[in-house]
């Protein structure tokens, strides 16, 4: 943990040089390349020594598949190939490492150069094996033409910005990014002669990495003093158990899982203020005219602690991941989206049974919420009143329901989890079975493609 909290302060001042001493105007994109691969497997080795040989061989794995397997199954070989070394490698862990501890290991690179891997293999697939007209407009817009060089391949894979922590970008963003197109083409999509602009601006990342750096700090001393004092364990203690009413429990349920995340908002904050520096992120301009660099964001900490919904909750939360897993599943799942995305879900992050209580858990209160938004929220937006009553009680129950649900994803064995469900009763596994059976389920019409010029269909992310 040491080495990669090193690492990433020493990255985020290598992206700082990168973006004055290489960047577009100073150096070929070959160079920002090389430069951007090398740092990354240094660093690779550096914190994780001889098991950094996993990232490598996978890397090399998938390049031999992408440029011999036939395009119409490109995506399938490079997901099962990617996703079953990762497995193994998870499994692996269980001997390596202590049982229930979650140690800083070189799974956390890996599972980030998978989710790179398959998205690349489908991007490929659909700009080279689809035709347009098959295509989603995101799907459009992400499609990539022509088989990457190895030199692009490994940068886009190992790049020092994001090999520690990540996170996943688009292949064609970070090409972009380094042939000095990125910021370029986001600032073309605004009138800036209506702004009284005579060219274009040049936006500067240092406001948004400087409040980037500030959120890491205070997620850090969150991290110091309340992670280790609210210990999730505490709440199946028999003690604890046998002398705090239900009510009660349910409110330390919640304490303890506000202080498991401040780590979360470290390491995704700092991960997202490195690339930043190096002058990737950049996602265009607000309303008000302010240049936004969230393009890499992995959450928005104010929408995570105001969700009103379970949608809304794991649609803030691990935003990249839960990007991805909508482009290389939830939009190509044939039949149930929702639980297919789930299980996959489960499956990157381990084989550890929490994983899954989690995860199986989710499919069920996704469902239920959403049954219960789509059947009776409108009721309530008819006065002011009404609608903040509304908004008050779905934001305890949202709260609620990813404490229950998340419990199991820290707790990780079988045993601890079965027992924290029986102190609560499996009381939100029965109101979401009895909403599914009691209202009416409106089906879900993800699977339309659209044309390119359409809109795209507001499709549900799941994490």
């Amino acid at each position: 943990q040491i080495n990669f909290v090193a690492c990433q302060l020493f990255a985020l001042l290598a992206a700082f040089w990168f973006r004055v001493y290489l960047g577009p105007s100073h150096a070929s994109s070959a160079v920002r390349h090389a430069f951007a691969t090398l740092f990354g497997i240094y660093f690779a080795v550096f914190c994780f020594g001889w098991y950094s040989i996993h990232l490598f061989v996978l890397v090399m794995m998938n390049y031999g598949i992408m440029n011999m397997a036939s395009i119409p199954n490109i995506h399938r070989y490079s997901f099962v190939v990617a996703m079953g070394y990762l497995t193994l490698c998870h499994i692996s862990r269980i001997y390596i490492f202590h049982y229930g501890i979650l140690t800083t290991d070189f799974s956390g690179p890996l599972m980030i150069i998978t989710q790179k891997i398959t998205t690349l293999a489908c991007q490929l697939h659909d700009g080279i094996g689809r035709q347009a007209e098959e295509l989603t407009a995101e799907q459009n817009r992400l499609a990539v033409k022509s088989r990457p060089s190895l030199l692009e391949y490994l940068s886009y894979l190992l790049n020092f910005m994001s090999i520690i922590a990540g996170p996943c970008s688009n292949y064609k963003d970070y090409i972009a990014f380094i042939e000095g197109r990125h910021v370029h083409m986001k600032l073309l999509e605004v009138n800036w002669k209506q702004k009284g602009y005579d060219r274009l601006p040049d936006p500067s990342p240092t406001g948004a990495v400087m409040y980037k750096l500030c959120i890491t700090l205070v997620s850090l001393i969150l991290f110091l003093t309340l992670t280790k004092n609210f210990p999730m364990a505490y709440i199946i203690d028999n003690e604890f158990l046998d002398k705090t009413p239900f009510l009660s429990r349910l409110g330390y349920l919640y304490v303890v899982t506000q202080a498991a995340k401040p780590k979360y908002y470290f390491a995704w904050t700092l991960a997202d203020a490195v690339n930043n520096a190096a002058g990737y992120g950049f996602s265009g301009v607000d309303e008000r005219g302010a240049f936004r660099w969230d393009l890499l964001s992995n959450l928005n900490i104010w929408n995570i602690e105001t969700a009103t919904s379970f949608k809304m909750y794991i649609e803030n939360w691990n935003i990249q991941t839960a990007a991805w897993l909508k482009r290389v599943c939830y939009d190509r799942a044939p039949w149930y989206p929702t639980a297919l995305t789930f299980i996959l879900s489960a499956l990157w992050h381990g084989i550890y049974p929490g994983y899954y209580f989690t995860f199986l858990t989710g499919i069920l209160i996704t469902l239920a919420s959403r049954a219960i938004r789509n059947n009776c929220r409108h009721y309530f937006l008819s006065s002011v009143p009404l609608k903040i009553a509304y908004d008050i009680v779905t934001w305890v129950v949202t709260q609620l329901a990813v404490c229950y649900t998340v419990a199991p994803f820290v707790m990780l064995a079988v045993e601890p989890t079965i027992k924290f469900y029986k102190s609560v009763y499996f009381h939100m596994h029965i109101l979401s079975i009895l909403v599914l059976l009691v209202l009416p389920i409106r089906p879900q019409a993800h699977s339309i493609r659209k044309a390119p010029n359409q809109a795209m269909p507001n499709s549900v992310k799941s994490k």
